[in-house]
């Protein structure tokens, strides 16, 4: 039986997330030409290089972050790439009003929207768990609850455009991880929200997709900064990273796993293997680089 778990299991979970969870070829860069988008978290990392591949797509960009001088650059850049048009709103998600104020302007820029694309992420520490229940109140603020408030205002665009949301979240999200247990309930609220939404959608027969993307391990510049010293995997590549959330949210799949074969193996073996489960998560860290707080 061990033997099975560690050979049969992890090849299973890898052809199943292949099979599920990857983008169709049938994906053609210039389907996008002329949609309207809005990149939340855009300044870099993975929001980043969306927007990049957004604007090779010929796209109407709007990009927020908190930093306005790094929004800039990244504004400069996607309209060199030939985006559409492009234009950034700069504030913090921790400002319950924000998200209202992005998506006006959406609206009095565009009149519609086609995509939304929920990227951003609160300041979390990678640590034992020091009892600090005001830092999860605030982050939830930023990681779920404001998701939802932009999901909300933007609805009746999505609506009207027959459009799409996309929700980028984490493998935290599907599997309880150690040393992340404030971003790890931020994470799994946005699937319980998003996933019963979706049911919703579909019974009132709303034509409006919901993507939720599972990532793993992925080499932005923040998350090496606050993991390398503990996690012993390889990063993926955030440029492949961000286009397989593009391609996934055009294409209205429901869930993408990146990496798949990463990604899905573990959420298998959440459900039918949990002991083997926990031994390789065990084995995937550095404990002995963090201290008990």
């Amino acid at each position: 039986m061990g033997l099975l778990l560690k050979i049969f299991i992890p090849l299973l979970g890898a052809a199943l997330a292949f099979y599920f969870y990857s983008a169709p070829p049938s994906f053609k860069e210039e389907m996008l030409r002329g949609k309207r988008v809005i990149v939340t978290g855009a300044s870099s990392g993975i929001g980043e290089q969306m927007a990049y591949h957004l604007a090779r797509m010929e796209t109407h960009l709007l990009l927020t972050a908190r930093t306005e001088a790094k929004l800039q650059k990244v504004v400069e850049q996607c309209l060199e790439l030939g985006a559409a048009s492009a234009r950034y709103i700069s504030g913090s998600m921790e400002d319950p009003s924000f998200p209202e104020v992005v998506v006006r302007e959406a609206e009095n820029t565009w009149g519609g929207l086609d995509m939304l694309i929920l990227n951003h992420i609160g300041h979390s520490t990678f640590n034992y768990f020091d009892g600090n229940v005001g830092h999860i109140r605030k982050l939830l603020e930023t990681n779920f609850l404001s998701y939802v408030a932009m999901t909300t205002s933007a609805l009746p665009m999505l609506k009207e455009s027959e459009g799409s949301i996309v929700v980028v979240s984490s493998l935290a999200g599907k599997v309880g991880s150690p040393f992340a247990a404030s971003y790890s309930a931020t994470k799994f609220a946005l699937d319980g929200f998003f996933s019963s939404l979706r049911h919703e959608f579909i019974m009132d027969k709303v034509n409006v997709s919901i993507t939720l993307c599972i990532l793993g391990y992925i080499n932005t510049e923040s998350a090496v900064r606050a993991i390398s010293h503990v996690i012993r995997d390889k990063p993926a590549p955030k440029e492949e990273c961000a286009l397989e959330i593009v391609k996934a949210g055009f294409l209205r799949q429901r869930e993408l796993h990146y990496p798949p074969w990463v990604v899905g193996t573990a959420v298998l073996l959440r459900d039918i293997a949990p002991e083997f489960l926990d031994s390789s998560i065990r084995s995937s860290y550095r404990v002995e680089n963090l201290k008990r707080t």
